[in-house]
């Protein structure tokens, strides 16, 4: 087995014992990049050369050992919202955005600091705002799960789960305001990661919604999620603290709630299937589900589908920030931040106001469970071509939010997994969400989870597409 398919905690113990280099690591990351990239578009900018100087100065400090991150001579992709020193950023609009937005980003600047190789930026949507995932001025990636339809790979970080499929990164940055981390990870068959939002800084990143955005990764597997987690989190600093305390700080057995609610209705009948299949899997093991109300991730979904929050947030951000740039916007969209209300607007307060209500009750979902299960999408990736019709594009864009944004009206933190494929051959996954500020015993259960389900690698196989 090459060691680029190992584990984060395996590639970061052969770079330490100098098993491989930085240095070959990346070369051969930048390999499986050439090979698949024609394919799959991941990136909107690659930077091989700085990548492949940045592995060597890597390789020093592995070296030197002190200096040495847990990261250190990882290959890590950017989502284009995130300033990176010396790399362009666009925000997936037509025009590159200020020599400001090129500067390294709260999240960057923490890896940089542990030697973490930067390949390059992967694709977002325009602005992050949408959830299906085509950028109709850069390219859209292809879902590695189809060898002969360009589906959908969900966004808005809609590169970086198809860079972990090509094999170009190891760990992929995204962001998540309404389920941009989440649903790329869903729809390709990758492990995605909600922190609670202001666990991190979202600093150097272009703004959607300062209401709802959080910064985070897409990684292979719950075990590198963690992993990941542990080595940047301010409160560990060491992936092995972390997974310490998560196999430790969740009960047994773990009470997992499903929720009677609206999104589980509206999940495609084969993917509901595949994931109660995951769930009677995880009883089975010992996991103790637990039927309740969910009405209000529910009332959580429609606030955000109609509430217009991030949509006035990012208007406001444009108006002030990037005059000029509404106007170069795609009409997918362009139309909708225009329709969106201004910051100062009554319907803009009330949506805040009601947001803030629904946070007060969310304690309540978790009175008789420690995690709710929600599935971490609700449909078949569909082709690209099916979504030129605008119409057509809003009803997957708010299917794909469904069972996502109410975890970020309501302020928690969630992991989706992949648990099978539904009847199309396309990724299913579960969500697992904790409250707020959980994130550990998120971990806790997921890790647990994947235990009983096996990680990605082992249960899904590998995509189709090279």
């Amino acid at each position: 087995m090459n060691v680029l398919d190992g584990s984060l905690a395996e590639v970061a113990d052969a770079l330490r014992r100098r098993v491989v280099s930085s240095t070959e690591l990346v070369t051969e990351a930048l390999r499986r990049q050439s090979l698949r990239e024609p394919a799959l578009q991941a990136y909107k900018h690659l930077d091989p050369d700085r990548a492949l100087d940045t592995a060597r100065a890597a390789d020093r400090m592995l070296a030197n050992g002190s200096e040495a991150g847990p990261l250190c001579g990882i290959p890590v992709s950017v989502k284009d919202l995130y300033g990176v020193r010396g790399q362009p950023t666009y925000a997936g609009t037509a025009r590159r955005l200020p020599a400001e937005w090129s500067r390294d980003a709260w999240l960057v600047d923490r890896l940089r600091a542990q030697g973490a190789v930067f390949v390059g930026k992967t694709h977002t949507v325009e602005l992050a705002y949408g959830a299906v995932g085509i950028n109709p001025h850069w390219g859209t990636p292809r879902n590695p799960w189809d060898a002969h339809t360009h589906r959908i790979p969900g966004g808005s970080s809609c590169g970086a789960g198809v860079s972990l499929h090509e094999g170009s990164a190891l760990v992929a940055l995204g962001t998540d305001t309404g389920g941009s981390i989440r649903i790329p990870a869903a729809l390709t068959g990758v492990v995605g990661h909600k922190t609670t939002h202001g666990r991190w800084p979202t600093d150097g990143v272009v703004p959607l919604s300062a209401t709802f955005d959080s910064v985070g990764a897409l990684t292979r597997s719950v075990t590198d999620s963690a992993y990941f987690f542990g080595s940047v989190d301010p409160s560990w600093g060491a992936p092995s603290a972390l997974l310490e305390h998560a196999r430790g700080v969740a009960p047994a057995p773990l009470r997992l709630g499903v929720p009677r609610t609206g999104i589980w209705r509206a999940c495609q009948p084969d993917v509901a299937a595949v994931i109660h299949g995951a769930l009677a899997e995880m009883e089975a093991a010992g996991w103790q589900l637990v039927e309740m109300e969910g009405g209000l991730l529910d009332d959580a979904a429609d606030l955000y589908a109609h509430g217009g929050i991030a949509g006035a947030e990012c208007r406001a951000f444009l108006e002030t920030e990037l005059p000029g740039w509404m106007e170069i916007l795609h009409p997918t969209v362009g139309r909708r931040l225009q329709a969106a209300p201004p910051r100062t607007s009554d319907a803009y307060r009330n949506a805040m106001s009601e947001r803030g209500r629904m946070v007060a009750r969310a304690r309540v979902l978790f009175e008789d469970v420690d995690l709710l299960a929600l599935p971490g999408a609700l449909l078949t990736p569909p082709p690209v071509s099916d979504l030129a019709d605008l119409d057509r594009y809003l009803e997957v864009n708010g299917a794909l939010l469904r069972p996502t944004s109410p975890v970020s009206v309501l302020g928690l933190c969630a992991l989706t997994l992949p648990v099978g494929f539904d009847g199309a051959g396309l990724p299913v996954s579960l969500q697992l969400v904790a409250p707020s500020g959980r994130d550990e015993l998120l971990f806790a259960g997921a890790l647990r989870a994947e235990e009983v389900l096996g990680a990605p690698a082992r249960r899904l196989g590998e995509p189709p597409v090279d």
